[in-house]
């Protein structure tokens, strides 16, 4: 491959690690397979009940609010803020360097309890109301060839500046 065309295929690759491996989700599991699915399309997706209209986070397989079975996976906000957090500095998996900071999102715009678990590579200096946004990281496919996509949650440094100039 000449240096142009390796040039051009860096830039253009979906973010995948390159040598790193990583811990892998069933992404086909029936609970969790939609939010997958969307994932992989760029989406965030958070199961809905089509007759009450609620979300049902956590994932279940009817409506806990009205008993409905009618329950589909609708995209939802890629932005939030940090609800809480924790740096994890014991290594629990060869996988998951340390550290890392496990933060809990608020979806923007979504009902009390409707968070979503992410981290953030290092010891961030992070605080409940830190405006984050996802992007995702491919992981190429898994063994049945089910595309394996991640939302990967940074800091958003312009909601974050333009929240602190709104301060002053």
């Amino acid at each position: 491959m000449s240096a142009t065309a390796a040039a051009a295929a860096a830039t253009t690759a979906v973010s995948t690690p390159a040598v790193q491996e990583r811990l892998r989700p069933l992404v086909a599991e029936r609970g969790s397979s939609g939010f997958f699915e969307a994932a992989a399309n760029g989406e965030i997706a958070i199961l809905t009940c089509e007759d009450c209209g609620r979300r049902i986070h956590l994932p279940r397989p009817r409506c806990v609010y009205c008993g409905s079975t009618a329950v589909l996976w609708k995209p939802a906000p890629r932005t939030g803020t940090v609800y809480c957090h924790t740096i994890v500095e014991h290594q629990v998996h060869p996988l998951f360097p340390v550290p890392y900071t496990v933060i809990v999102i608020d979806l923007d715009g979504e009902a009390d309890g409707v968070r979503l678990i992410g981290n953030l590579p290092g010891r961030v200096d992070v605080a409940a109301g830190t405006p984050v946004r996802s992007s995702f990281e491919n992981l190429g496919a898994d063994a049945s060839g089910n595309p394996v996509v991640l939302p990967v949650w940074e800091i958003d440094t312009e909601r974050a500046a333009a929240t602190s100039g709104e301060s002053r």
